[in-house]
């Protein structure tokens, strides 16, 4: 079951005065926005205007996954306590708009949390503008607010959906687009790839400047393996060596990551590379998930050849010309038999377009190795291959990229450790 969380407000000049209302539905995993609802309503209190701010974000929620779970959360104590069924509602205007709320999903699966002000700001942002708006006659239009970018300053999850939400904002501002539920998919112009390279996405359209996708994308979380024993010392190990198992370190950072995955609750899948190091990771995730670990060979680690346990010292006394031809160009190899940056983009390009094949509106975990998830990030940033150099990955660090359904991807995380701290 998908997760969604919604943030809504309303506000009266005058209370009552001209009143508007504001809300956000956002990802849990990146705190990207993936909708948002605004309208000036005309003279109204702050309570009646909150409370239709709470039924648009709930319908907003329900247009992108009717069978999702919700989390609200608001600043307003009123709302949140009479919707927990803790305060009765005694006003004959809030009794229609609290049973309209109710409705729109099970009551199983909504749950509400009151927040401070300060962490509430990207629907009062919302609300503002269409307040805004109402006082020069208009109606708000998602396609000139400013909300989302107005609210960095908001809590820190939050900052990593900015630029997404941004793109997705010029994107329908270009098309014109006026819709007052809005689903934000990150874009932009993307370069064309290389010869023999992998495409950046899979898609049945052009990815560039249009109308934003509407639909719920796939998520791909991109879990790296906890640590064994040749990570502290920065030795090659890949596909082609002993196959290491994880440390006592590496199993600690393997249970803090279940342990976060578990509380999101947003994890619908676990996919793991066949290597030890990461089919005993995705062991920890699944047992405190309840899932079952399916393996795929498309997500093992490149074969460093003879490389395989050596520092990267010791690959510059034995192998210089191999290793510098190897940090030239993505089609060199490593000593001995081994992949390419270029081999291994291709394979994990194919698996990725595999996966997505059947795995749209899912959020699945994908445990592997530093090189497929550098890949998956350079590829969904059409990066060159030597952006690859210039990532830092850590053991058990969690990163995210979502495919929307016309092509566009969108980065959501990037070697996220808060968990292991």
């Amino acid at each position: 079951m998908r997760e969604f969380v919604v943030e809504a407000d309303g506000g009266s000049r005058g209370n009552p005065g001209p009143a508007g209302y504001g809300a956000v539905v956002l990802d849990p995993v990146s705190g990207e926005p993936l909708a948002e609802a605004a309208e000036y309503i005309g003279v109204a209190t702050n309570n009646v205007a909150e409370y239709k701010g709470l039924v648009a974000g709930l319908k907003a929620a329900y247009g992108l996954d009717p069978e999702a779970a919700i989390r609200v959360r608001m600043d307003s104590k009123l709302v949140v306590e009479q919707m927990s069924g803790r305060w009765k509602i005694k006003h004959p205007d809030m009794k229609p708009l609290a049973a309209e709320a109710a409705r729109v999903f099970p009551p199983g699966r909504v749950t509400y949390e009151w927040i401070p002000r300060e962490r509430n700001k990207h629907a009062d942002r919302l609300a503002n503008e269409a307040m805004d708006a109402g006082k020069k006659g208009k109606q708000w239009e998602p396609s000139r607010s400013m909300a989302a970018l107005d609210a960095r300053d908001a809590e820190a999850v939050r900052v990593v959906g900015d630029a997404a939400a941004g793109a997705a904002k010029a994107r329908a501002a270009l098309a014109g687009a006026t819709p007052v539920h809005t689903g934000l998919s990150a874009a932009g112009p993307q370069p064309a790839p290389a010869l023999a390279e992998p495409a950046p996405v899979a898609a049945t359209t052009a990815p560039g400047w249009g109308p934003p996708d509407m639909g719920l994308p796939a998520t791909f979380v991109l879990l790296r393996h906890g640590e064994t024993v040749l990570t502290p010392e920065k030795r090659f190990s890949g596909s082609g060596g002993s196959d290491p198992v994880l440390s006592a370190v590496g199993r600690r950072q393997a249970d803090a990551a279940a342990a976060a995955l578990a509380a999101r609750g947003t994890i619908q899948e676990i996919i793991s590379s066949p290597l030890r190091r990461c089919r005993e990771t995705a062991d920890a995730v699944a047992a405190k998930l309840g899932l079952g670990v399916t393996l795929e060979e498309g997500l093992r680690e490149a074969d460093f050849g003879a490389w395989e346990g050596l520092t990267y010292a010791e690959v510059r006394e034995r192998y210089p010309d191999d290793l510098d031809a190897w940090l030239a160009s993505p089609k060199a190899a490593p000593t001995g038999g081994g992949e390419s940056f270029a081999t291994v983009a291709r394979r994990v390009a194919a698996t990725r377009d595999r996966l997505l094949a059947r795995c749209q509106g899912r959020t699945v975990l994908l445990v592997t190795h530093v090189t497929p998830v550098k890949t998956l990030v350079r590829l969904a940033l059409g990066a060159p291959p030597e952006s690859l150099f210039r990532m830092e990955l850590s053991p058990a660090s969690m990163s995210a990229v979502a495919y929307y359904a016309d092509g566009n991807a969108s980065l959501r995380l990037l070697n996220d450790t808060s968990h292991l701290r």
